[in-house]
């Protein structure tokens, strides 16, 4: 059986960094204080265009678009976000018609959950995306 010598400060692990792209306050905040409680760093941006140039320099792990902006095209930023980057990209949206969550996976989005969501699938599907990531990155 093992023990781990108390004494010793647990092994340092990098924490995976999630750029969050909202521009609903609450939404972003409750997601942001979930998302750092999970043992995650976020970035929140709330312009998903500024989002798609800032892709490069904040080299995200996982990225969650949610396409409640009227004023912004999600489909377009995710094309941009896709030209420039293979990361994760999960889409948030209270849309529930089905050619709208085909349209998101078609331009290549990685996972499409509706809201109202639970937290703890939500948070596993988050996981999922990042450890068949780094599985293939390991390969």
């Amino acid at each position: 059986m093992l023990y781990q010598n108390e004494n010793r400060p647990p092994p340092m692990v990098e924490r995976q960094r999630i750029m969050l792209v909202d521009n609903d306050q609450d939404m972003s905040s409750f997601l942001n204080l979930t998302l750092e409680q999970e043992g995650f760093d976020t970035v929140v941006v709330v312009d998903a265009d500024a989002a798609a140039n800032m892709l490069d320099s904040l080299n995200p792990d996982l990225v969650i678009l949610d396409t409640i902006s009227p004023e912004q095209d999600s489909l377009e930023i995710l094309d941009r976000m896709r030209k420039h980057s293979k990361v994760p990209i999960i889409i948030l949206s209270a849309e529930y018609e089905a050619d709208t969550m085909q349209k998101a996976l078609s331009h290549g989005a990685d996972d499409y959950i509706r809201i109202p969501f639970g937290i703890r699938p939500f948070i596993a599907r988050i996981r999922a995306k990042l450890r068949r990531t780094q599985h293939n990155e390991n390969q």
